[in-house]
This record gives C-alpha cells, sequence and structure tokens, in this order.
C-alpha cells in the first residue's frame, strides 16, 4: 500500500490527463449515443488507468477501474434509456475514484474500503452481485474457542427456550431494519444471541452463535451504522439460525463469518465477547473507523447529513439572534437598528425555512413580519404581540432541532393555526421524553441491582429501592396511556418483592435470566420509541408477555 501511495506522484499528472479523457468522451457518449467512437476513445483511456494503477499496485482503484471498464465495455453504441442507471453510475465511479486518488497523493495512505460503495453501484446497475464489507479484510477461520460451560435443558425445554430467543432476535433485527432506533433493536439482538451462545457452547453450530454474539456486541459498542449491507447480513443470521436450530451439526458458511469478524475489528469493542473473539482469531484493530468511513463517503461522493446539520446549526444560530433582540425590546433598550435588523433576520428565516421544506414554520414567521414592521423606538411592541413573537419563536425552534436527524415534523404540524397550541403540542412531546427517559433510568436501575445481587450472592440491599422504583417506572407508563407495559413492569416488581426480597432462598438462574428477557424486552420497547410513537409494532410487548408469563406470573388480557 504504502509502494503504491508513494508511487502515484510519479504518475499522476499522466492518469488524471488520462482520466479526464476518459470522463469527456463519455460525456460526449451520453449526448450522442448514435455515435459510438467517444465510448471507444473512453474504453481505450480507462484500459490505460487501470494498467497505470495495477502497475503502481493500487488495489483497491484498480479494482474501481477494473469495474469501470467492464461496464463502459458492456455498453453498445446507440444505447437508450434502459442504459441510463448504468451511464450514471460510471459518471459517478470517475468522480469517486478521481477524488480517491488525489486524496491518496495528498495524504499517502490508502483506504480501500471507501471505494466499495461506488463499486457495489456499478456491479448492481450491471447486474452483479455486491461485494461484502469485509471484502478487503482477511482472518484466519480455523481458530477454535476454549471449551465453556453451558446451560443443561431437557429437550422440551430447550426448544421452547430457542424459539423465544428467536422470537427475540426477530423484533431486534424488525426494529434495526426499519431503524425505529437502531441501537434498541441490536441491544435486543445481541441478547437474544449471547443466551442462544450459552445454550450451544460446546455444539458445532455454537460458533456461530458465539461469533454473532460478539458482532452484535461490536455494533452495539462500536455505535456502527445502520448500513443496508448490515442489515441485509443480520437478516441472514435469522435463516442461518433456522437452519442450525434443526441441525446441531450445521456449520454456518464460511464468508458469513468472516463478514462477522469484520464487525467485531471494525468497532474494536471492549466487550467481553468482543475481546474474546478478537483474542482467538487474532483480530488488530483497523486504522479506520465506522465514523471515519462514513465521513468519507460523503466526502468523495457529495453533501449528506453532514449539510443538513450544518444548516440547521446555522439556523438555530439565526434563531438566537432574533430571541436576543427580542430579549432587548422587551426591556426597552433597543435601538432603531435593532428593529431593522429584527425584521431583516425573520424575513431571511422564512426564505431558508421554506426552501428546506418546513413550510409551515415559515409561513408562523412570516404572519409576524407586518406586526415587526411597525415597531419603532417610538412606537413599542406591546406585551401581547412580543409574547406572540417568542411563542412563534420557540415554536419554530422546536422544528427546526429535528433537521438534522432527518425528521419531518413540519408535516404534522402543518394544520395547527394556533401557535400557541402548536407550542403547547411540542411542550407536551418534551414532557412525554423526558416521562420515557426516567422509565429507561429506572428499569437500567433495576437490572444493574439485580446484577449486584447475583455478584454478591443474594445480598438484599442491592434490591431494596428496586420495587419502588418500577412501580415509579409504571406510573409514568400509566400516564402515557400505555398500560399494557405498565401492567408489565408492575408484574415484575411483584415478583422481584415477592421471590426475591421476601424469600430466604435466591431464585433460580433459569428464573433469573427470565427476568432479565422481560426488563431487556420492556427497556427495548421504551428505547425503540414505541410511547411516543403508536404505530410501532407491540410484538415486543408480546415478547415481554411471555417472560412474565414463564415467571409463574398472571397476564392480562
Amino acid at each position: 500500500m504504502v509502494s503504491g501511495a508513494t508511487s502515484l506522484s510519479l504518475v499522476r499528472d499522466e492518469l488524471f490527463a488520462t482520466m479526464e479523457e476518459a470522463e469527456q468522451s463519455l460525456e460526449h457518449f451520453i449526448a450522442e449515443r448514435h455515435n459510438g467512437s467517444p465510448l471507444q476513445q473512453a474504453v481505450e483511456s480507462l484500459q490505460q488507468v487501470r494498467g497505470t494503477l495495477n502497475l503502481i499496485e493500487l488495489a483497491g482503484a484498480e479494482l474501481l477501474a477494473q469495474e469501470i471498464l467492464q461496464q463502459a465495455t458492456d455498453i453498445p453504441a446507440g444505447a437508450g434509456e434502459e442504459r441510463d442507471g448504468q451511464l450514471t453510475a460510471l459518471s459517478n465511479a470517475l468522480h469517486v475514484l478521481r477524488r480517491y486518488l488525489e486524496n491518496v497523493d495528498s495524504h499517502r495512505q490508502e483506504l480501500p474500503e471507501l471505494l466499495l460503495p461506488a463499486i457495489n453501484e456499478l456491479r448492481q446497475a450491471g447486474g452483479q452481485t455486491p461485494l461484502p464489507e469485509s471484502f478487503f479484510f482477511s482472518a484466519r477461520l480455523d481458530q477454535l474457542r476454549s471449551p465453556s460451560s453451558a446451560s443443561v435443558l431437557d429437550a422440551a425445554t430447550l426448544a421452547s427456550q430457542v424459539r423465544h430467543l428467536r422470537h427475540m432476535y426477530q423484533v431486534g433485527l424488525l426494529g434495526f431494519i426499519r431503524e425505529q432506533n437502531s441501537q434498541a433493536g441490536i441491544k435486543l439482538m445481541a441478547r437474544a444471541f449471547s443466551r442462544l451462545d450459552n445454550l450451544f457452547a460446546n455444539e458445532p453450530r455454537g460458533r456461530l452463535c458465539w461469533i454473532a454474539a460478539a458482532a452484535l456486541e461490536a455494533q452495539l459498542d462500536g455505535q456502527l451504522l445502520a448500513r443496508k449491507s448490515r442489515k441485509q447480513l443480520f437478516a441472514r443470521l435469522d435463516r442461518e439460525l433456522k437452519q442450525l436450530l434443526g441441525n446441531p451439526q450445521h456449520e454456518a458458511p464460511r464468508n458469513l463469518l468472516k463478514e462477522l469478524l469484520y464487525l467485531v475489528a471494525l468497532a474494536d469493542s471492549r466487550g467481553p465477547l468482543a475481546s474474546q473473539v478478537r483474542e482467538t482469531f487474532g483480530l488488530a484493530a483497523l486504522p479506520f473507523t465506522d465514523q471515519l468511513l462514513e465521513e468519507e463517503y460523503q466526502r468523495l461522493a457529495g453533501p449528506g447529513q453532514a449539510v443538513m446539520r450544518s444548516l440547521s446549526s446555522a439556523i438555530r444560530e439565526e434563531l438566537a439572534g432574533v430571541k436576543d433582540l427580542l430579549d432587548l425590546i422587551e426591556r426597552g433598550t433597543a435601538e432603531s437598528e435593532g428593529f431593522n435588523a429584527l425584521q431583516a433576520l425573520l424575513a431571511k428565516l422564512t426564505k431558508t425555512l421554506n426552501m428546506v421544506g418546513l413550510s409551515s414554520a415559515s409561513t408562523i414567521l412570516s404572519a409576524q413580519l407586518p406586526t415587526v414592521a411597525g415597531w419603532s423606538e417610538v412606537q413599542a411592541a406591546d406585551t401581547a404581540a412580543l409574547n406572540k413573537l417568542a411563542d412563534a419563536v420557540l415554536h419554530v425552534e422546536s422544528m427546526v432541532a429535528g433537521l438534522d436527524r432527518g425528521e419531518r415534523r413540519d408535516q404534522r404540524l402543518a394544520t395547527v393555526v394556533d401557535e400557541a397550541e402548536s407550542f403547547a403540542l411540542h411542550q407536551l412531546a418534551e414532557a412525554r421524553i423526558v416521562v420515557v427517559d426516567e422509565a429507561q433510568a429506572g428499569l437500567a436501575l433495576a437490572k444493574r441491582a439485580i446484577t449486584s445481587y447475583l455478584e454478591s450472592s443474594g445480598d438484599k440491599l442491592h434490591l431494596a429501592n428496586v420495587p419502588f422504583s418500577l412501580q415509579a417506572v409504571r406510573g409514568g407508563l400509566w400516564f402515557l396511556g400505555q398500560e399494557r407495559a405498565a401492567w408489565l413492569v408492575g408484574a415484575c416488581s411483584d415478583y422481584i418483592q415477592k421471590q426475591m426480597l421476601e424469600t430466604a432462598q435466591i431464585p433460580s438462574e433459569q428464573m433469573l435470566e427470565t427476568l432479565a428477557d422481560a426488563l431487556t424486552s420492556l427497556e427495548y420497547y421504551l428505547e425503540g420509541g414505541a410511547v411516543l410513537r403508536p404505530e410501532t409494532t407491540p410484538s415486543v410487548l408480546d415478547l415481554a408477555a411471555d417472560s412474565v408469563r414463564a415467571l409463574g406470573l398472571p397476564v392480562a388480557a
């Protein structure tokens, strides 16, 4: 790699000139598709580019150039609209290749992984299978795990546990795929495979469960992005899970194991399972992070969410300026320039908000412009009008806060005419978020307390406040109108009070695992946003109800 990056400077000028010729020839062909000569010139230039990159041993860039050449060769003269996607992918790939080579020339460092999106876009346009994320990653897959203890269950109980855990995985997978709080979905998926690893630790099929549990732990700890390729990978895991459950001797495909190990290496997680897998397979930390790759993807291929974040930040700064001017006007210390500046700022904001699609926010501020235009040092703003403008600004600020997250809150509030009502809705939403946060904290506290209880061999002091905390969570969920979730939390509280605090004997490990499953499912339900989005599937509550029923407690219909 170092040799390739260093050698690039020797051929840089000629290489970039040849690439420019290829781009111009391709553009000429796109404009005049009946003429095959420009396409042939582009192919000849691309052959030179590919040969040069092969000579200086820039493997990733050579692979992209090879894909570009193959796609260009496949396009016939006189290509019609059916080839538009392929031609667009070719143009984008040439742009990415140029930017990548410029970056390698400037920093003397290769990251061939950056080229995979462009390569896969080309392959998909040509009807080929995309390359996996781990294409440039290598690892020895023949390493064996050290023997470990596994749960011993009878066949019926094992089958029941496995069905329950697969259901748990599928619920988390659904949330992850839909991106309804991906991190919460990964927590549930990791929990399921961790339990499966305990069940199959010393069986051939346990190898996949172990590596998958480590990969999910790494995905969570490293806060890896919910890319399409990872959604497909974890969906594939579910299919493999179905096969291994019916076949104790089932061995997972090597390419699947390699993909999972790549995630472990990429996240560089310090979790217990990920650390064990890294040590067993000798996985070194990669010279990049997932976040770095994402930033570089955006830089090479064009603007993404970073643009929206910058725009949101700029709008919030202007809103802060409006609030400062309102504060001066309210104190009676504003000068005539302040009134003019306020009117100019509001006019500018209305245009900006309308441009980014927040039309109702723009309308709200536009409605205030005639009133503000009449304010001056001589004719001061009356308190009612000032408060009305302040409420409108706060409402707009609440809507802009979701811009960098890609939320379209404007659509839901577009029909709200009265600014005070819209602000009240925002405040209510904020209050609900606070209640949900407190509920999540209560469940997390309960889980930590149970862990301390086990580590101290049944010291009940660790559990003293848990029932009270869970009852507070139950009350908060009742306030939010989540009666079923509240009832399940209350059932967990009753179990801890009666079976752990009021009895001398510590519950069995299986019962404590089931209690942990119930709390984990409820925690996922809260983190997944089901409380704030009623349309979210309630199947995770079914999962929690199964665990509560397994604890021997009645479950409400």
